[in-house]
């Protein structure tokens, strides 16, 4: 297992790249006539040489507002950082509709000779195995768990202390102290989601209740919403999902509550990417998400792209981001609700947590054990 040892650099450089891609525009060619930039991104381009990399979906779709789409925006901030453009000569994606696409897809992007291909998903481990056995000359990365092979980069995080911290802040917000919980598919990785959570709420108040939900699908965003509407109507008022693009439904009924009792405080905690503005009602007023909790997925991807592109690729290592590192972290955008003393807890969590005082479970049957500590 290996630690990242180049975040904290890489989050200062991707947020430069987003800042660059955010002021390009269509016509950014005849802007950049009359300057040296065209000259840097020749340079830039040639430092990359011929190297390019593509990324393969799950079914949540490029524009998940959560996973994949985090994914990408690391693709696109390496691209910008090299003068690379969307291609095959540069960086490019292929979006999955359903399992069979994923093998069809990897070998697609192969074929058109993308020197690394992330799959970007526990769902995709066997499609990612079958590839790299298939290809042992070509670079592949998994993101969200580990696949073994000497051509195979597994990019984890620490999913279960930063859903802890989570946890932390729903127990210090809620006013009914019932809380629910939405997975996206019942599995080891979105456990550790679910019980980092749990024991981070039950951390702050032990008699808290937790209801636990699994849509068994990241892309139904109908289901989200209809679970989301079952359990604000049960009392709950805080719903943290894991779900990807079926989170959006959490969202989408939160709002529409909102809308129609402005007057009731129900929240909703995002996941991988600061979802802020997913929750911002329709006069942008306010946002009905209390927090997130953010995986870098953005800086993972980058910075293993970077790794590769060097001759540094890390095949056959498990590379963990974490809260050490701040590659898992939770989001503090709504200052409105996300308040100071919520603010002070979650940071005296963290370091019980950094200094090894706690130790997150990451799975059920750690949560029982965990629990048994509180009593």
């Amino acid at each position: 297992m290996k630690k990242s040892k180049f975040l904290l650099p890489l989050l200062v450089l991707f947020a430069l790249g987003m800042l660059l891609v955010a002021c390009g525009s269509s016509d950014k060619k005849e802007t950049n006539s009359g300057t040296n930039n065209d000259e840097n991104s020749e340079d830039a381009t040639e430092e990359a040489g011929d190297f390019s990399v593509a990324m393969v979906t799950d079914t949540g779709g490029i524009d998940d507002k959560s996973f994949n789409q985090s994914a990408w925006e690391g693709l696109e901030a390496w691209g910008e950082e090299h003068g690379l453009e969307k291609g095959a000569s540069g960086y490019d994606y292929a979006q999955s509709e359903d399992d069979s696409d994923y093998l069809p897809n990897f070998t697609r992007l192969v074929k058109n000779d993308f020197n690394l291909v992330f799959g970007v998903g526990f769902l995709l481990e066997d499609a990612v195995a079958d590839i790299a056995e298939q290809y042992p000359d070509n670079y592949f990365a998994i993101v969200d768990t580990v696949v073994e092979g000497p051509n195979i980069a597994s990019i984890t995080f620490a999913e279960h202390e930063g859903s802890f911290l989570a946890g932390v802040a729903a127990a210090m917000k809620t006013k009914t102290n019932k809380l629910g919980f939405l997975g996206g598919v019942d599995s080891d990785l979105i456990n550790k989601f679910e019980v980092g959570f749990v024991a981070g709420a039950k951390s702050v108040n032990p008699d808290i209740e937790v209801q636990i939900q699994y849509a068994e699908d990241f892309n139904a965003v109908d289901k989200g919403k209809l679970i989301a509407s079952n359990m604000y109507n049960s009392d709950i008022d805080i719903i943290y999902h894991a779900a990807g693009n079926t989170g959006n439904g959490v969202f989408a009924q939160a709002k529409d509550i909102k809308q129609n009792d402005p007057d009731r405080e129900i929240w909703v905690i995002g996941v991988d990417r600061d979802q802020y503005e997913e929750g911002l009602i329709s006069d942008k007023s306010s946002s009905v998400t209390l927090t997130s909790m953010v995986k870098r997925v953005d800086i993972s991807v980058h910075e293993v792209t970077n790794e590769a592109m060097a001759g540094n690729f890390p095949g056959g290592e498990n590379i963990v981001f974490g809260l050490e590192d701040e590659g898992i972290s939770v989001a503090d955008t709504n200052e409105e609700a996300f308040t100071d003393d919520i603010k002070s807890a979650v940071s005296e969590w963290e370091e019980k947590i950094k200094n090894g005082e706690i130790e997150v479970p990451k799975s059920r049957a750690e949560l029982e054990e965990f629990e048994k500590g509180l009593e």
